[in-house]
């Protein structure tokens, strides 16, 4: 059934009462009420010759008999209501109500809607999204699924899928520091580098925002007589917010006067001799994220002439002497995978691992070169690029995404991996 508007539509009636009308045919000149079609309505006026009697309302249009039913009654003679129509021939036609030829704010915002249709209201992308948005304004978006309103500040979810906010677990790594190079006159072996700083946490979401994603990169390894370089930070921004991992100190050469130089999310460790010190740990915690960095270790000269570096400290924990602090252990992505160890100290030549570089994307910290290293084989290694890792659940999963992150699923989680800079929006 639909509502049909016909021009020039009018015939006569001889019913009496207020029931429904019986249509005598078409007035010379107009149409039937045939062209409405058969169960549709439309608004109709009857009036009587004397114009004492008059009705406007919908009527609803059946073929066979050619009748109208006075389905709603919407003004008459009779205060609004039925009129017990008297003897005689009437007018039937089809009009526009005054009351519906004009749409106002009124009409349209504060009038009743019957209908078990729909009301469809605009749509487009993301990208078409109106230029200047005002508060209050609602649209249908097709590249998210769902209808959205402007809060005022940023477009929010208007449905409950998916929902406005939701919980998503977070795990940023920090670019690992560079192991440091023997002293210059080959005697007293590098530090080895301190991992990257390592948050990990769970962090309330809002559908639409975008949350900026920075991957720190390893610094660069130490040469003979030179320390290592520090490594980069790590960080995911939103809303004025920014969560960071602070990059892994560099480890220690005897010859560079550097002292800050060790200073990362875990420390550095020192140089096999006096002449450079491990370095502190600066990794913290930032509510609701747990940080976790620890610090380097002290030269190991206990066998002389071997003068072995101390080893930068690791997420899970702190070097001890030469020996590189443990890595941290998280199972953010579906497997338990280990991140963010420290870098060896090295002593004399091919002591432990010299020349060994924190792996991509782990966040582990380079091996300082030993003593008397010359070439690549016993040099120092590099640190290990960072990573940032979110895991949220896949109903509220958006799938918008820059920086080409590597997105894979484990149980109900959708996990995005970044492995270089980009973003997330919810």
């Amino acid at each position: 059934m639909a509502l049909v508007l016909a021009d020039r539509v009018k015939e006569t009636t001889t019913t009496t009462g207020t029931g429904t009308l019986t249509l005598a045919g078409a007035a010379t000149g107009f149409q039937s009420f045939s062209v409405i079609g058969n169960g549709n309505t439309t608004y109709y006026a009857i009036s009587s010759s004397s114009g004492s009697q008059w009705e406007v309302g919908i009527g609803t249009y059946t073929s066979s008999g050619t009748t109208l039913a006075r389905t709603t009654i919407l003004a008459s003679s009779n205060s609004g209501s039925a009129v017990n129509l008297s003897a005689g021939t009437k007018d039937v036609f089809v009009t526009l109500p005054s009351t519906y030829a004009i749409a106002t704010a009124t009409t349209v915002s504060d009038t009743a809607n019957s209908s078990t249709g729909y009301f469809l209201p605009s749509k487009g992308t993301t990208a078409q999204r109106p230029g200047s948005p005002t508060a209050g304004m609602m649209r249908f978006n097709t590249s998210r699924t769902n209808l959205e309103i402007y809060n005022g500040t940023i477009w929010q979810a208007f449905t409950v899928s998916p929902a406005d906010t939701y919980s998503a677990s977070l795990l940023i790594v920090a670019g690992a520091g560079g192991g440091g190079g023997s002293s210059s006159d080959q005697v007293a072996g590098g530090g080895g580098a301190g991992s990257g700083g390592v948050l990990v946490g769970t962090l309330t979401f809002s559908a639409t925002s975008v949350y900026t994603v920075t991957v720190g990169a390893g610094g660069a390894k130490g040469v003979i007589g030179y320390n290592g370089a520090k490594g980069a930070d790590s960080s995911v921004a939103s809303g004025g917010t920014t969560y960071t991992s602070y990059g892994g100190g560099a480890g220690r050469t005897a010859d560079d006067s550097n002292t800050t130089i060790s200073t990362g999310g875990s420390a550095g460790g020192a140089s096999g001799s006096a002449g450079g010190a491990a370095g502190t740990a600066t990794q913290t915690s930032q509510s609701p994220f747990t940080g976790y960095g620890t610090a380097g270790g002290t030269k190991n000269d206990s066998n002389a002439g071997n003068y072995a570096g101390g080893g930068g400290g690791g997420a899970g924990g702190a070097a001890s002497g030469r020996t590189a602090g443990v890595g941290l252990a998280n199972s953010i992505t579906g497997t338990s995978v280990t991140y963010a160890a420290g870098g060896y100290g090295e002593g004399t030549s091919n002591f432990i691992n010299a020349g060994v570089s924190g792996g991509a994307n782990t966040g582990d910290g380079g091996n300082g070169a030993t003593n008397g290293a010359t070439g690549a084989t016993n040099g120092a290694g590099a640190g290990g690029s960072g990573v940032v890792i979110i895991s949220v659940p896949t109903a509220n999963y958006s799938g918008t995404t820059t920086g080409s992150p590597t997105v894979t699923t484990s149980g109900s989680n959708t996990i995005i991996k970044f492995t270089a800079s980009g973003s997330y929006t919810a």
